[in-house]
């Protein structure tokens, strides 16, 4: 099952047009408290050789963003999470293991319509995912499974609606590249293709 944008908060948002204008001017910094949705792609690849089809579910998270605007509109973004968790199933055995994964994502991005209330924003960065708590179950359970931390390009759009003078409410949405080799028992089973849609909205407050 994949997540899309939530509905109620894009209605909110956009509700909340009449609201003043939150320029964004070198030297300012803002701080973005939320949830993101980590929806994996629906082909995560296959291992042992292409013969065990691998699908990873998603999972929803709290996060912290951090943007230092290095001129007027321009700005370079920290995205932060509490630990995703996602449950790892092969086709036709079911679940057979799980793991909690951390994504830093560090993006430049461009805000758009200075003088207006509605702020669509587009980025490009780098991700680093850090995975651990694996954990076999299932067909594997005694096992010892193991992934790999990833690094990759990420990119990313968005919209700011602006509620106040120094706040606005945020939908946004990411794509990562994130791939993992993996391991059971030490033996190299091959590369799973996690490249997660990652969806959010979060309440951004300017400094």
């Amino acid at each position: 099952m994949r997540h899309p944008l939530n509905t109620t908060a894009l209605a909110l948002a956009l509700a909340a047009c009449a609201a003043p204008a939150l320029a964004q001017s070198r030297g300012d910094w803002t701080l973005g408290l939320g949830a993101h949705a980590v929806a994996p792609s629906s082909d995560n690849g296959r291992l042992a050789g292409g013969t065990l089809a691998v699908e990873v579910d998603d999972n929803v998270r709290p996060t912290v963003t951090f943007e230092y605007f290095l001129r007027d509109n321009l700005g370079l973004e920290v995205l932060a999470s509490v630990p995703f968790q996602h449950d790892i199933a092969i086709r036709g055995l079911g679940t057979v293991g799980s793991t909690r994964q951390l994504p830093p994502t560090l993006s430049l991005q461009y805000h758009f319509n200075d003088d207006g209330r509605v702020h669509p924003f587009v980025g490009a960065g780098l991700n680093y995912t850090r995975f651990f708590d694996e954990d076999a179950r299932g067909a594997l359970a005694g096992s010892r499974l193991a992934l790999d931390d990833s690094w990759g390009l990420a990119g990313h759009l968005g919209l700011d609606v602006d509620v106040g003078a120094r706040s606005s409410i945020r939908v946004d949405a990411r794509w990562i590249d994130i791939d993992t080799g993996v391991r059971l028992d030490g033996t190299d089973l091959g590369t799973v293709a996690i490249d997660p849609w990652v969806y959010g909205v979060a309440y951004v407050l300017r400094f």
